[in-house]
């Protein structure tokens, strides 16, 4: 019947529906549930590589942040160990990330009491003393520590992130969520010391000259090439044909840092800890995690070498006793012709290295009448000197103070910037008048 017929026909286009939604739910279900096991698996990924059970995956789940994240456990902490890139805007994003999720108790950093100051006080400049940085005998010191860290800068400004990005976000990231700050890294300048105290003469000139070598022309270095940089220390990466020639200088640089941070991050207060490192330092980290560390040895200056003070007095001694028995054999003449060499060689090549800084005529001048008499006194150098004359005639002003960390930027900012060109000078000077020595003695033997 047409009725009846009409009535089946309309069950058919339900049962049919029916069975179309059915099966809607079922494929819905199913797509659901293989996204749940896509979903477990990338879980199950991370926990694997972290060797440390998760709930959820961290949001950030590229390949490159999951291989520098590390866990560590030690005397029942839990230690979440991130290697970074430290002019990485990447490494800030995982850093923030991570702290946040695992609310850690404390958040160690890769940072010393005096980088903290750096990032932390912006003014700190402001307060130099540069009078007493070169009476301490600290100037290049002072100005290795402004060229590293000018080459981090640069690297960082080209890629429009802050230097030490990574470091701030955790510092950031640990306050918002109420944990400890905790201070892992050794003082730069005891890094800088040791490392000063073990090289030679001729190492820390390669040295001085790979630092300006390092302010040159950055363009050609890209953000991929940045994150390449994740897998070395920027101390290391700078300094390399040192260390390949100096396996003692890459022991303190890296080493002797991977240990220090070891152990600051193991002792550090709290059960469940987030450490921020760079990922140059991890497998060093790694490496001497169940080892005895004692910190006071790594913090210890090394005793300067012996043969350092018998250079250092018995040069001037020698050249002391050529120019009186040259006196008294070869008379007047000769005598004089052996102190105009000492004193040309010397005064010349100072004040050429004060020139070389752009140094004030007044400088030049000191360095060139000081240089022959320092040589032979070891307790000052000629540079000392002619940095205190230019202090005094080009007393650094405010403004110059306040644009240190701008000017360090570049070459011409170094030599602009009256506190860095003074630390110039007393490089320079003392170069000189070290060259001019060497220069002297073989003319003073000649003429005796």
């Amino acid at each position: 019947m047409p009725f009846t017929d009409g009535i089946r026909d309309t069950e058919r286009i339900r049962d049919t529906k029916r069975i179309r939604d059915t099966k809607s739910i079922r494929d819905t279900k199913r797509i659901r549930d293989t996204k749940s096991i896509r979903d477990t698996k990338s879980i199950r990924d991370t926990e694997s590589i972290g060797n440390s059970e998760r709930k959820n995956e961290y949001p950030m789940d590229k390949e490159n942040n999951r291989k520098n994240i590390h866990h560590l456990t030690v005397d029942g902490k839990t230690i979440t160990l991130i290697g970074t890139a430290h002019v990485s805007r990447e490494s800030a994003e995982l850093v923030k990330t991570v702290i946040e999720e695992e609310k850690p108790e404390t958040v160690c950093v890769e940072l010393c009491e005096s980088r903290y100051q750096a990032i932390s006080q912006k003014e700190r400049w402001q307060n130099t003393n540069i009078v007493k940085i070169i009476k301490e005998k600290k100037a290049f010191l002072l100005l290795a520590n402004l060229m590293l860290s000018a080459f981090q800068r640069r690297i960082a400004q080209k890629l429009d992130v802050t230097p030490g990005q990574e470091m701030i976000a955790a510092l950031e990231s640990a306050e918002s969520v109420g944990a400890a700050t905790h201070l892992a890294d050794r003082d730069i300048r005891v890094t800088l010391s040791r490392t000063w105290r073990l090289m030679g003469l001729w190492d820390k000139m390669k040295l001085f000259f790979q630092l300006i070598l390092s302010m040159g022309d950055m363009e050609d270095i890209t953000e991929a090439e940045v994150e390449k940089m994740k897998q070395e220390d920027m101390l290391e990466s700078l300094l390399s044909e040192v260390g390949q020639h100096m396996p003692v200088i890459r022991d303190i640089l890296i080493d002797e840092r991977d240990q220090y941070l070891t152990e600051k991050i193991r002792t550090a207060p709290g059960e469940k800890i987030v450490a921020v490192v760079g990922a140059g330092h991890v497998p060093g980290i790694k490496k001497y995690w169940e080892s005895p560390i004692d910190l006071t040895v790594l913090e210890t200056l090394p005793p300067k070498r012996k043969y350092v003070d018998v250079i250092k007095w018995g040069l001037p001694a020698l050249v002391a006793a050529l120019i009186i028995a040259g006196f008294y054999r070869g008379g007047i003449h000769t005598g004089k012709e052996m102190v105009s060499w000492w004193v040309l060689a010397n005064g010349v090549l100072a004040g050429l290295g004060a020139v070389v800084a752009m140094a004030h005529p007044l400088t030049i001048i000191s360095s060139v009448v000081a240089a022959p008499l320092t040589s032979l006194n070891p307790m000052i150098a000629a540079g000392w000197v002619s940095g205190l004359v230019e202090a005094v005639v080009r007393k650094p002003k405010v403004k110059d103070l306040e644009n240190l960390s701008q000017d360090i930027l570049t070459a011409r900012g170094f030599w602009k910037n009256e506190v860095t060109r003074i630390l110039l000078v007393v490089v320079f000077t003392n170069i000189g008048s070290m060259v001019g020595t060497f220069v002297a003695l073989p003319m003073i033997i000649k003429a005796f």
